[in-house]
């Protein structure tokens, strides 16, 4: 019970922290705020490794230190520049869904890499997962094409989904980060059972290599950024090394397709307070929204399910 618990923290700790970055992303770059985003959260964990395990470089097997590094670099350098620029484009609230389909990336790579057919109650969730995608992306591309007509001649641009379909990639491109990630983090746990030691190792790995892409760029970073912005974004990097910490914890003590099930709960946290922090003038969330994120939960629901049941 206290791993369901500990993967139930981390979906509502994740939702929070997408409630709270999608506010700073409006004046700062994707780059520089992934990179203190990581920044922030690598000296968090590095701090609670050092004063609750004790844990020096020479006690960490060689294995352990490539898969939790792979890890880091799948999840955080890709997954979480992706999650910034998709926030940035598409807001929290539209996000979150597309994020909520890892189960499904998941479920195409055993059938790429595994030769595992997908049953068709797996069929049918991914069918659901794609249909909510579909409304909550669609709604916003007709919203769109209504701005541009009432601002223009009255005409509507052709190609909603086709725009709906683009907006979405960099949310679902994190997605399939994700769904891979998990691979590499049980690799690492059965190296080095210490889920801790596993993120913080992962976060650095990410963050030397955001660090040599900034300064690749011989960009000063956060310049001009306002001390607001650089404060709320130093919280989003807190809660979200908390919330990743949380997960690779739950996911020493759980099968992933229960952390992924839990994971879940990020989607209603999100639509919930998405707009009181970010403001409604950001995170417009309407009835498409919330009854494609459903549509989604559901659909990953019904694919991870048979994972819960065998692990019960």
């Amino acid at each position: 019970m206290t791993g369901v618990l500990w993967a139930a923290v981390a979906g509502v700790a994740y939702g929070v922290f997408q409630a709270v970055n999608r506010g700073t992303l409006v004046d700062m770059d994707v780059l520089e705020s992934t990179f203190l985003q990581l920044l922030v959260s690598s000296l968090m964990l590095v701090a609670l490794v050092l004063g609750l395990h004790g844990v020096s470089l020479g006690q960490i097997p060689a294995a352990a230190v490539l898969y939790f590094g792979l890890a880091g670099l799948v999840h955080f350098l890709g997954g979480w520049t992706l999650l910034n620029r998709s926030q940035q484009l598409l807001g929290a609230a539209r996000t979150s869904p597309l994020l909520a389909s890892v189960p499904l990336f998941g479920t195409v790579l055993a059938l790429a890499v595994l030769r595992e057919v997908p049953s068709l109650a797996a069929v049918a969730g991914m069918a659901t997962i794609v249909a909510g995608v579909y409304v909550v992306q669609l709604d916003r591309a007709r919203r769109q094409a209504r701005a541009v007509a009432a601002a223009g001649d009255g005409a509507a641009p052709a190609g909603g989904w086709k725009r709906a379909l683009a907006s979405s990639r960099f949310g679902l491109g994190a997605a399939l980060c994700w769904s891979i990630s998990p691979l590499f983090i049980r690799r690492g746990l059965d190296a080095m059972d210490a889920p801790m030691v596993g993120v913080t190792l992962g976060l650095i790995a990410a963050t030397l290599a955001y660090g040599v892409v900034l300064a690749v760029r011989r960009r000063a970073p956060w310049r001009g950024v306002p001390a607001r912005t650089m404060s709320w974004k130093i919280v989003a990097g807190v809660l979200v090394g908390f919330a990743t910490w949380t997960r690779w914890y739950a996911l020493s003590l759980n099968p992933v397709t229960v952390v992924l099930s839990l994971g879940l709960l990020s989607v209603p946290t999100v639509i919930a307070l998405a707009p009181l922090l970010a403001g409604r003038h950001l995170e417009q969330v309407t009835r498409a929204v919330v009854l494609g994120s459903a549509l989604v939960v559901v659909g990953a629901l019904v694919l991870v399910a048979p994972g819960v049941r065998s692990s019960m």
